[in-house]
């Protein structure tokens, strides 16, 4: 399964920026991962037929989950044979209304609100603790 993070704008903080980089390297021995950024919407839009069509948008009125449901969710997409899986994670003022209406599904991180940033490296953290579970390596708890 290909696991693509679709960011709008760079991640600049190099605190950040190191995490997400981190993580990346991770997910790498578990998936074909992928990490694209975009300088903002527009260039999004005129470039998202790159992007797999399985968009799941990271939105605070998205489905919330724990990791165990989220790890085992992307097994049952895995398993049901979706090839590609493209989370969406907007910048400061999130997605405009057409590009929010292209998502399959929404996710919710959390019930606070988080920096865009600081999103983006939860999401990679999720994700690669959900690849390391299913690929049954330890991670703490």
């Amino acid at each position: 399964m290909k696991i693509r993070l679709v960011f709008l704008g760079r991640t600049r903080r190099p605190e950040m920026r190191g995490l997400l980089d981190d993580y990346a390297t991770r997910l790498k021995h578990f998936t074909d991962f992928e990490i694209m950024e975009f300088r903002d919407a527009a260039a999004f839009t005129r470039r998202k037929n790159t992007v797999g069509a399985n968009w799941i948008l990271l939105d605070a009125e998205g489905k919330h989950r724990e990791s165990s449901d989220f790890t085992r969710w992307l097994a049952r997409e895995r398993d049901n044979g979706i090839r590609e899986l493209s989370f969406l994670c907007g910048d400061a003022a999130g997605f405009p209304e057409d590009v929010r209406a292209l998502a399959k599904g929404k996710l919710s991180l959390s019930s606070f609100t988080l920096s865009h940033e600081l999103a983006r490296v939860v999401l990679a953290e999720q994700l690669y603790r959900a690849f390391a579970t299913l690929a049954g390596h330890p991670y703490a708890k």
